[in-house]
């Protein structure tokens, strides 16, 4: 334990140092730093949130990352106050403390009292109080609760003229203030923005929330409120003298204009528009058009004027701006090892999206992964091809069975080949499904049907004595035939490429094989084992999950730095026709995306040393936990700079033939021992070139813990950072998550 302390002394040093630096050193005179605000409401009830009011504050003081601890406040704080080239170094690494405002603080009080009105507390009573503390201000809102009323009872006063009273007491039933729930303005504000939306659906094209008026009589029963609702024909800016009216109102003429060199099949586009000329005006419709006419993706804007043309008529125009219809996509990784084992992963894909003239997606994709060493004949090359076409169409069901965006039939076809001096591999895959999106933030990808068939040539003669003294890896590496299903939910609150504020996002993958084809395994032939064959290939029976959760804070100046996280999880089992799962359901850890103090497949599983059957590190694993943290800050012209931390492995779910119980094996397996032994770390540094529609990047990653060491050194001292098998080199296009 102590000769861990040692090696990792260097890391824990930084923050010993930023510790005990004052975070308020670069004030100047009569100058506080904002070290805390908090709320305490006197008279709180059950049902109240205090949580929501911070919102309502104006100054808050840096956000804390460890047991509220700023380490980044610190940092800023290392500035020896010349102003020249350390001070800008530590000011681009570090974030400027924040500035107590005096004035801010009374801002704050007002907003409170007027959100506390706002959600019915009617008279509360705010007072801030400071206290000073060194160079330090704490700021405490203490918070006294008024009264609220209950509403009694509810009447409408509404237009004697024209049919809109019967359309809107018809949907009276649907609203939400009721008799006996609490007044407050927040909730006749949502319930007049539903009914205003309600009637905008029924055809009143002219109708706005402005036509409601809300008045509450307080001075009956104490605590209860009589609530009157009027629709009057004029709005809460004009006076009875300009009442007019309301009339339904009905689609007229209804355009689709789009540039001339966009060209798109007759009936495309007026099959996924829901307005119909003589249809009733309906803003649904208008919407849903919109929704579903942009996630075509074949525009850069998509505009909408409805344009009245009498008193019961609206004309409505529908232009497309187009966006860029094809092009070409290029990723690149790179790697390299203090072994000297370099690594390159290029990716090139060309897209069109209305390669029929129906807005259908085609991609055409290759990928290549090349692993050598220089001065060595030791190669290792993996090609891959792939095709895919997606059509905006749910199978062959019409439009207008959709409520929203409509979902894309998917059909995949690709073809791997890979090489490397152990085995020769030919995968060909393909599959059918479908994709869309839920609400704004759900992203899902369904393939009821997926198969890939796997074929193993030119095994190495060493290679295949090995796999016959280990059955687990024997069936790993074997022909197999997959069929299955699977699929990926996804969750973000920012789907943009490289987001630029705070988001967060979840991602579960899940894929199950082989379950239909069990079925006929009694009319099968049978191999060695006893497994079920097709054309003589044993096919594969397995459940696979994997989990993602990430978050990135977007804090400092413009937002510029950032402090990323990102745990993932996920395991696969094989069962049935199957004692192990195909090898590419297998997880891996390292390379420029995982632990990047490891090249790509060089980590785990679980303590097992570097598995020697492989020339070039293969290694993997049936589990992998992983989770890693990254900070982020700017440093000059479109340069930014990274500091991260790594943790994680891949471990077998089964002991492996050459796990034992003896204290000097290194065991893949999982168990509660192995589970914490064998979790590597590492620490690295990172530069990033922002050219805002791409990020280029370098990533040192050096090892912390490596479980594959002899017991007494697994933790590596800051000497062996430098030395063979201690770091990892990468280049990247992208954030790595």
């Amino acid at each position: 334990m102590i000769h861990g302390i040692r090696g990792y002394a260097a890391i824990l040093f930084l923050a010993v140092i930023a510790t005990a630096c004052s975070t308020t050193r670069v004030l100047g005179d009569g100058e506080y730093s904002l070290a805390g605000t908090k709320v305490n409401v006197t008279n709180r009830t059950k049902d109240f949130k205090e949580s929501g009011l911070a919102a309502y504050i104006k100054q808050k003081p840096n956000s804390n990352f460890i047991f509220g601890w700023n380490p980044f406040v610190s940092v800023y704080n290392w500035s020896n106050g010349k102003g020249k080239g350390w001070d800008k170094f530590v000011q681009k690494l570090g974030v400027a403390p924040i500035v107590y405002d005096p004035e801010l603080v009374g801002e704050s009080e007002e907003n409170l009292r007027r959100h506390l009105e706002y959600i019915g507390y009617y008279g509360s009573a705010v007072d801030a109080s400071v206290r000073v503390k060194k160079k330090k201000v704490y700021v405490t809102y203490d918070i006294t609760l008024g009264k609220r009323y209950r509403i009694d009872s509810i009447s409408f006063q509404l237009p004697q003229r024209g049919s809109l009273a019967a359309d809107f007491l018809a949907d009276v039933p649907n609203s939400t203030v009721r008799a006996g729930d609490w007044l407050s303005e927040s909730a006749l504000e949502s319930e007049t923005v539903r009914a205003t939306s309600v009637l905008r659906d029924k055809g009143y094209y002219t109708f706005n929330k402005n036509y409601f008026f809300c008045e509450a009589d307080t001075l009956g029963t104490p605590g209860r409120a009589r609530l009157q609702v009027s629709l009057n024909e004029y709005t809460r800016n004009e006076t009875p003298k300009e009442a007019a009216p309301f009339s339904k109102f009905r689609f007229g003429e209804v355009s689709i204009s789009y540039p001339s060199k966009l060209k798109v099949r007759e009936g495309v586009l007026e099959g996924l528009t829901s307005i119909r000329p003589g249809d009733i005006y309906s803003e649904t419709a208008v919407n849903r058009t919109y929704s579903r006419l942009s996630s075509l993706r074949m525009f850069s804007g998509v505009n909408i004027g409805v344009t009245p043309v009498d008193s019961s008529t609206v004309n409505c125009a529908i232009s497309l701006m187009p966006s860029k219809l094809q092009g070409f996509k290029v990723n690149l990784e790179a790697s390299v090892n203090s072994s000297g084992l370099f690594g390159v992963s290029p990716q090139l894909s060309y897209y069109h999206k209305n390669i029929f003239r129906g807005g259908e997606w085609l991609n055409l994709g290759f990928m290549g992964n090349f692993q050598f060493k220089f001065n060595d004949s030791v190669r290792s090359n993996e090609f891959g091809v792939s095709a895919g076409l997606s059509f905006p169409k749910f199978l062959f069901l019409p439009y207008r069975l959709f409520e929203g965006s409509i979902p894309r039939s998917d059909i995949n076809a690709s073809y791997n080949y890979q090489s490397r001096p152990e085995y020769t591999r030919n995968i060909i895959s393909t599959s059918l499904g479908f994709n869309g999106n839920a609400r704004s933030r759900f992203y899902y990808q369904v393939y009821p049907a997926q198969l890939s068939i796997i074929r193993i040539f030119n095994l190495d003669s060493e290679f295949l004595e090995n796999l016959k003294s280990d059955p687990f890896l024997q069936n790993a590496y074997q022909d197999h035939f997959d069929l299955g299903a699977g699929g990926t939910l996804y969750y973000t609150t920012n789907s943009d490429v490289n987001p630029k504020t705070t988001y967060e996002y979840a991602r579960l993958q899940a894929d199950i094989s082989g379950n239909v084809l069990s079925i006929f395994k009694p009319l099968m032939s049978k191999d060695g084992n006893g497994s079920g064959m097709i054309w003589n290939t044993p096919y594969s029976q397995y459940v696979r999950a994997e989990l993602t959760l990430g978050k990135t804070w977007r804090f400092g100046k413009d937002d510029r730095h950032g402090f990323a996280t990102r745990v993932q999880a996920g395991a696969g089992y094989a069962y049935g026709n199957s004692s192990a799962l195909p090898f590419e359901k297998h997880f891996y850890a390292g390379g420029a995306n995982s632990m990047r103090g490891w090249q790509a497949r060089s980590l785990g599983p679980g303590l097992a040393a570097k598995d020697t059957t492989f020339v070039i590190p293969n290694q993997t694993g049936d589990m992998k936990l992983e989770a890693n943290v990254e900070y982020r800050f700017p440093m000059f012209w479109m340069f930014s700079g990274a500091v991260f931390v790594d943790a994680g492995n891949v471990w077998n779910l089964k002991a492996a033939a050459s796990d034992s119980s003896d204290d000097d094996s290194c065991p893949s397996h999982i168990d509660g021992t192995t589970l914490w032994t064998g979790m590597a770390m590492n620490w690295g540094l990172g530069l990033r070139l922002d050219l805002d529609f791409l990020i280029l990047r370098i990533d040192w990653g050096m090892r912390l813990h490596d479980p594959a060491r002899k017991r007494g050194s697994c933790w590596l001292q800051p000497e062996q950072w430098f030395q063979r098998d201690g770091y990892a080199l990468h280049f990247g296009v992208g954030y790595p998550f």
